[in-house]
């Protein structure tokens, strides 16, 4: 067996397989340049040994379970003449609320493409299903009256089981598609995989147990998010999950509440529930307001609505990283949990497939307060503009590189060495700037001070005394220009912004824009959206925007 940092939802990996239980509600891959990440892409880039990772075959978006994924050539070729040669099997269990088989049986029919479905119909490509019903009296008939079924595809064709079974008569629970009841979900999962090993030429079996009680929402955050190291992720994120503008954290023993409103009923219900299922000490609405500005930091602090009060500062973990949070501070709390993928590339130094992150005289983990390092080489160093509370900076500083986080408030400034003290990590060995971002990249360039890398994630709109209003749409790539003069040839700048009305097209173009203006070339460039816990959908769109770019 493969040795892994822990990932949920792996099954099995060695040198050439990696074997993971895919949710419902996670597309196989990414369905589009700029939309959320599917399973494939989430894991290609995450682990530097997933980089040749490939997908040999995909379950759609609302059936959940046992996937294969190849990471050698050697797999690739051995499982895609398995497929073709129909030597791998697979059985997958639906629940249906019609009347099912009573006996085993088995369709056969041609499958054509119908506009956004599948059809049996005469000149399309031949598709073969067995069906059984569930012998065991225990899961074949559920509380609710449901039957559950076993269907195995004996060929490889999209929907066969979906189109098969509803022209059976017994239309899966879920798949409106094909004239099944709507259900939270599509009742179809991916029981069993078996084949014959690329490399050692034994049969192995596959599987991942079947849970249709589960609900989808908190499936896809099972996942994705490791408990032994992360107790901080977004439950519901909206219309994606079924509650347009309300949004719901998991902050440690606490949970956030957001709305443009005070909750309704039937939201302070699901609240109720959610905190007993979390076991939370204490939860908080925070109503969102755009004239926050206007208003007192009492005012504008999330409330308590249920359980004890929080203290006024308290802990939570991310990705092994501990991070102080406040509900007294007014209307941010200390982290922003969507950009926690990108505090896990900076701790581990793995941007993307390919893309290491690795600059000159980065230190071990158990020894970063070394900033010489071993070998006496001049210490890397990380500029983070518009720190906030250092996030980007304690995630970097965590992995033995000096940071300078910069940011035009004290108060944060001070919050951000309290995260570093956290976190084992002396302040006095890191730098902390107060002042105005332009103001300070300009009197770097006079000081012909240079950095390995840059973090540049502003707020959507802000103003200064200095370079008065900032507005990300209008001024992002006069941000970028003014930050290319600092940054090292085959330095690394990351680019973010939460604009949601800003396509990403646009984005990326005003950056590249600025870096032609700048005389500079972009070597390698890595587009990522808002992390799986805030799932985006079209009632839901995708808001957040990050760019990795190594500029020469």
């Amino acid at each position: 067996m493969f040795s892994w940092r822990m990932v949920p939802g792996v099954i099995f990996e060695d040198e050439h397989l990696l074997v993971v239980h895919k949710p419902a509600g996670w597309n196989t891959h990414a369905p589009s340049p700029y939309a959320g990440e599917g399973i494939y892409d989430w894991l290609k880039h995450r682990e530097p040994r997933w980089s040749s990772l490939a997908i040999l075959h995909r379950l759609d978006k609302e059936t959940s379970g046992v996937i294969v994924f190849g990471k050698t050539p050697t797999a690739n070729k051995s499982l895609t003449e398995q497929f073709t040669a129909r030597g791998i099997h697979k059985k997958y269990l639906l629940l249906t609320d019609r009347t099912g088989p009573k006996k085993e049986f088995t369709v056969q029919t041609e499958l054509v493409r119908a506009g956004e479905k599948y059809a049996s119909r005469p000149g399309g490509e031949i598709a073969e299903t067995k069906f059984t019903p569930v012998a065991d009296a225990k899961f074949a008939v559920t509380s609710a009256g449901l039957t559950m079924v076993t269907a195995e595809p004996l060929t490889g064709r999209t929907h066969q089981i979906r189109v098969h079974a509803a022209e059976s008569g017994f239309p899966i629970l879920g798949d409106t598609l094909y004239g099944g009841t709507a259900s939270p979900r599509v009742y179809l999962h991916a029981g069993e995989i078996s084949f014959t090993h690329p490399a050692t030429g034994k049969p192995v079996k596959f599987s991942s147990p079947v849970d249709f009680d589960i609900e989808v929402r908190q499936a896809l955050r099972t996942a994705v998010i490791g408990p032994e190291t992360t107790n901080a992720f977004r439950i519901i994120h909206g219309a994606s999950d079924g509650w347009p503008g309300w949004y719901l954290e998991k902050l440690g023993d606490y949970l956030l509440s957001q709305a443009e409103a005070p909750l309704s009923p039937k939201q302070q219900d699901e609240l109720t529930r959610r905190a007993g299922q979390f076991s939370s000490r204490g939860a908080y609405h925070k109503i969102l307001s755009r004239q926050v500005r206007r208003t007192t930091t009492a005012a504008a602090s999330p409330q308590l609505v249920l359980g004890e009060a929080a203290p006024e500062r308290f802990e939570i973990m991310e990705n092994g990283v501990r991070y102080e949070l406040s509900f007294a501070e007014g209307y941010s709390v200390g982290l922003f949990l969507d950009q926690r993928d990108n505090r896990r590339r900076l701790l581990t130094g793995h941007i993307a497939a390919d893309f290491p992150f690795q600059p000159k005289g980065r230190v071990s983990v158990l020894s970063n307060l070394d900033h010489l390092g071993a070998r006496g080489t001049r210490p890397s160093e990380i500029l983070n503009c518009f720190a906030y509370t250092c996030g980007f900076s304690v995630a970097v500083a965590k992995a033995g590189v000096s940071t300078v986080s910069l940011d035009l408030s004290k108060k944060y400034l001070e919050w951000g060495k309290r995260n570093f003290a956290l976190n084992g990590l002396d302040p006095l060995a890191h730098q902390f700037i107060y002042g105005d971002t332009f103001d300070w990249l300009r009197r770097f360039r006079k000081k012909d001070r240079v950095f390995d890398a840059i973090v540049l994630d502003p707020p959507t709109f802000s103003q200064s005394k200095e370079h008065g209003t900032f507005r990300a749409e209008k001024d992002y790539g006069r941000l970028v220009s003014a930050a290319l003069p600092v940054l090292k040839s085959g330095g690394m700048l990351l680019a973010s912004t939460n604009a949601a009305d800003w396509p990403p097209e646009e984005f990326l173009a005003d950056i590249e824009t600025a870096v032609r203006a700048g005389e500079r070339k972009i070597m390698k460039q890595h587009y990522v959206p808002q992390p799986p816990d805030f799932p985006i959908s079209r009632k839901e769109p995708a808001y957040l925007k990050t760019v990795w770019l190594k500029i020469a």
